[in-house]
């Protein structure tokens, strides 16, 4: 029951994603120091969506790696 929840939630939020995407296609500059980008809105919103799955995901599994490990009893 939970992964169903947990798959609608993810499949809403991707879609809610997507239909932004595709209402701002008007072209931005992104600046980050002396780095300079333009592209449209959509590009910059799907690159840091796919970006913040792959770190959330990997902080994730870091974290459970790291409670297993804490959870496992000492062989000292």
């Amino acid at each position: 029951m939970r992964q169903k929840l947990y798959l609608a939630v993810v499949v809403v939020f991707t879609l809610a994603v997507i239909i932004f995407a595709l209402q701002n296609l008007a072209s931005i500059t992104l600046n980050f120091f002396t780095f300079h980008m333009t592209a449209p809105l959509a590009v910059f919103v799907v690159v840091i969506y796919v970006l913040g799955a792959l770190t959330g995901g990997g902080l994730y599994g870091m974290v459970r790696a790291s409670y297993r490990k804490a959870r496992q009893p000492s062989t000292h």
